[in-house]
């Protein structure tokens, strides 16, 4: 199985994705890790990626899943996947699991204006909610839970 923890910046995706995956023994991947370094340049710089922009990252990601599902490795990985097209990109099979990390505008922003280690400056949470399709078929999980809560109703909502 393979479960990608999404949402917008500020969700929780890493700090849940590391607890889920340390939970299950399973490996964790941070997306971010995968974006060209000209992306990360341009958020850094206060700039949202296009759709263009993701292909690679997308790429990336798909070959990853690929890879895991071919040989029988469960992970866990943290990345928006804001949008349907993303999410279908890489849901390859019925063995990639969405869990959608929701929050309010508010309660992300305020969680924001204390994140001092990452690329992606506060600004951008506008347009990364203005982008955000959410999704039909991912277990929506609250993020007002504490993250062993959470981590715990994800085990319970997929059975594992």
């Amino acid at each position: 199985m393979i479960i990608i923890l999404m949402g917008v910046s500020g969700s929780g995706k890493t700090t849940i994705g590391k607890l889920l995956a340390n939970d299950l023994g399973w490996d964790f991947y941070d997306a971010d890790d995968f974006h060209p370094t000209q992306n990360i340049a341009k958020m850094s710089r206060g700039l949202a990626l296009s759709d263009e922009d993701r292909q690679p990252w997308l790429q990336s990601l798909q070959a990853l899943i690929l890879d895991c599902l071919k040989s029988g490795k469960q992970i866990v990985i943290a990345c928006s996947a804001l949008k349907e097209i993303y999410r279908t990109s890489l849901s390859v099979n019925d063995n990639v699991k969405f869990i959608y990390l929701k929050g309010s505008f508010e309660q992300i922003k305020a969680r924001l204006t204390y994140r001092q280690d990452h690329f992606m400056p506060s600004d951008l949470l506008a347009d990364q909610f203005a982008t955000l399709e959410e999704p039909r078929d991912a277990v929506l999980i609250d993020i007002s839970m504490a993250p062993d809560q959470i981590s715990k109703a994800i085990r319970i909502a997929l059975n594992i």
